[in-house]
């Protein structure tokens, strides 16, 4: 397909599979990236890479407009490193959001004539609105209640899905979004995976989701518009098949 996507979180170990994959299906990539040093191996120099070394947070809106303009999709991978005290508690604490509302403010200056698609990679820790997710019991929400009240990566995962949900909505003229929510990641090659539109298991037992799946259904999306169709304004659920 021939399309244009911006890749944010390109140095992440979804985000690297991502790229890959989309350079795979012949999509135009425009990666920002705070150090091209830091991209995955064997990347650098291939047909259709466009990097973009910079501070996302940084940069200017006008700059930001630029690299936004002449994209048919958003897909971040943006997240923060918790294997370490400074990745979780480290500024900046809302990078996910802070990203979203900055990538979605640059849409709607833009103001294309089609609709940009915003793919967002989340956690199966965030709630979908409304009565989706009415499999989560009452400890599992208080749970999770606390959790974002202690550990910033938990509540920015969910601020930023809900700035797409709550402030961009369904109904918005040039912004179209998915939420994908994978479970505990794990390495891997693509594989058989199931998407649901609502929670398939509690966080006390949680099943698999491989990164090689995760970022296949994501290039899907912006890929294959009949998918994208069905799943635009949702915030599912993918998990390997192997988990069931």
């Amino acid at each position: 397909m021939n399309a244009t996507v911006l890749l944010l979180g390109v140095t992440g170990r979804t985000g690297g599979r991502v790229l890959r994959q989309l350079l795979e299906r012949g999509v135009t990539v425009r990666a920002i990236v705070c150090s091209s040093a830091r991209l995955p191996e064997g990347v650098a120099g291939k047909e259709g890479l466009e990097v973009i070394e910079a501070d996302l947070l940084s940069l200017g809106d006008d700059e930001l407009r630029r690299y936004v303009a002449g994209c048919d999709a958003i897909i971040s991978c943006l997240g923060h490193t918790t294997t370490t005290m400074k990745g979780i508690f480290g500024e900046p604490r809302d990078l996910v959001t802070q990203a979203v509302a900055k990538a979605c403010a640059a849409i709607h200056a833009l103001k294309p004539e089609k609709a940009l698609k915003f793919v967002l990679m989340s956690s199966v820790s965030v709630n979908s609105p409304g009565a989706a997710d009415a499999r989560r019991g009452a400890m599992e929400k208080a749970f999770l209640w606390v959790l974002r009240g202690l550990v910033p990566p938990a509540a920015d995962n969910q601020n930023a899905a809900d700035y797409l949900g709550d402030r961009i909505g369904i109904i918005d003229p040039v912004i179209q979004w998915v939420v994908l929510r994978p479970d505990s990641l794990t390495e891997g090659d693509v594989s058989e995976y199931k998407v649901n539109e609502s929670l398939v298991s509690s966080l006390f037992k949680p099943k698999t989701t491989a990164m090689a799946n995760v970022a296949h259904f994501m290039c899907d999306l912006v890929t294959e518009p009949r998918l994208w169709d069905a799943w635009k304004g949702k915030m599912p659920v993918i998990v390997n098949a192997s988990s069931f």
